[in-house]
């Protein structure tokens, strides 16, 4: 079915806002996926926050042109789905973790900061753990020095506190012998 010129430029305007916002967007071949198996990669994606579009190619390319998404304007030939989001690795977890379970799904590429990323690289940018695993091991990282110094200050306070129960007794010994 044909857009008319209106329904182009909204399509063109709404992808363009989406590619202002993302810091990635991955290209995927969805040739021969069923209707279920794409709902189920919708409701993956829209959980992950990120948006999922199969946009004409030639409406695609004039929405990213003048973004850093233009880099991948030679990939955009067949039918695509694109993927983009906000987060720096969303849209490439959820596109390559559905890749792994959906043989149908081929990545083609994807783009990071300007930047094109081949199919490997998109896998590599799927691989990075989450903003919130990588705060918690950065926080990990800072408290170590603190944790081992208070255990260290923790034992020597405790060998202290023996030696001072023990030096009474001795003491209190010595006097009854005398």
């Amino acid at each position: 079915m044909s857009l008319n010129r209106s329904e182009k430029e909204a399509v063109i305007s709404d992808v363009t806002g989406l590619a202002a916002k993302a810091q990635t967007l991955v290209l995927a071949e969805y040739r021969g996926i069923t209707v279920a198996d794409m709902t189920k990669l919708r409701s993956t994606a829209r959980s992950n926050g990120v948006t999922l579009s199969v946009l004409k190619n030639t409406l695609a390319r004039r929405a990213v042109s003048g973004s850093g998404f233009e880099v991948l304007s030679d990939l955009m030939t067949g039918p695509l789905v694109y993927s983009f989001s906000e987060d720096a690795v969303a849209a490439a977890r959820v596109v390559a973790d559905f890749a792994k379970t959906n043989a149908k799904l081929v990545i083609r590429g994807g783009a990071y900061g300007g930047k094109a990323l081949d199919v490997d690289g998109v896998k590599q940018l799927a691989s990075i753990p989450s903003k919130e695993v990588l705060l918690a091991q950065l926080l990990g990282l800072m408290q170590s020095p603190i944790s081992r110094t208070a255990r260290v200050l923790a034992a020597i306070a405790e060998q202290r506190t023996v030696v001072v129960e023990e030096a009474p007794v001795e003491a209190s010994a010595e006097a009854v012998v005398a």
